[in-house]
């Protein structure tokens, strides 16, 4: 979970236009122009687990829960892109959460991977502040992560499956840039930058394995 930025982007215009003219009519909200601006901001992932291939389809979700408070629900700062699974987990229950474009979510709580599969392994998320935020926010992660009902646990399995594949291959890029030619360092930097960037998928992870070991690939990371 990181941030993303509200850009006055023509997709984002038409979005809130339709938006207006949803709530003028009392229609959906679920418009192709709202999908198609958030799908933009989000880089085409759930902004809570960062998958990207989508377990399941991908909905619009409500930040903060509107409970038929229709300026809530046309609210285009109100409106996130998620996987189902993830909205499903999140409904009403876990409110208020860190809004993660206003602010740097990954800085207030740390991302990590202890242990290897078959051994112990736990993805594990440690708030750094206190607050109600943060605790939901955390509380929400960790059943994204790793489900609570049978359907769910299935289909957490699948996420951490797929961040297992995603955090090796960013592994496996690092070896490679500490081994290549000079020459070569520069593009593989290109490369490492992009996958900390909000694009990719399980950003957060992949950052705080650089910030967890910050004396020996710092260099690698853009961002403070």
């Amino acid at each position: 979970m990181i941030r993303y930025n509200r850009l006055d982007t023509e997709k984002a215009r038409a979005a809130e236009k339709s938006l207006e003219e949803a709530k003028a009519s009392n229609k959906s909200y679920n418009t192709p122009e709202v999908n198609g601006a958030l799908k933009e901001m989000f880089r085409g992932k759930c902004y809570i687990c960062e998958n990207k291939e989508g377990i399941s389809s991908f909905q619009i979700e409500h930040l903060k829960p509107h409970k038929g408070d229709a300026e809530l629900k046309y609210d285009w700062n109100n409106l996130f892109w998620s996987c189902a699974h993830c909205n499903n987990i999140k409904n009403a229950k876990y409110d208020p959460i860190l809004d993660c474009t206003k602010v740097d979510v990954d800085k207030k709580i740390a991302f990590r991977k202890e242990g290897y599969f078959g051994k112990d392994e736990k993805f594990q998320f440690i708030p750094l502040e206190e607050g109600a935020e943060i605790e939901n926010t955390v509380a929400l992660l960790y059943e994204a992560y790793y489900g609570s009902t049978p359907q769910k646990k299935v289909e957490a399995a699948n996420i951490r499956k797929a961040l297992r594949r995603s955090l090796s291959d960013f592994k496996n890029l690092i070896r490679e840039y500490c081994e290549a030619e000079d020459y070569d360092k520069e593009d593989m930097r290109c490369l490492i930058h992009k996958e900390l960037g909000q694009g990719s998928p399980f950003t957060a992870f992949k950052r705080w394995l650089i910030w967890d070991n910050k004396e020996k690939y710092g260099e690698l990371f853009p961002y403070d």
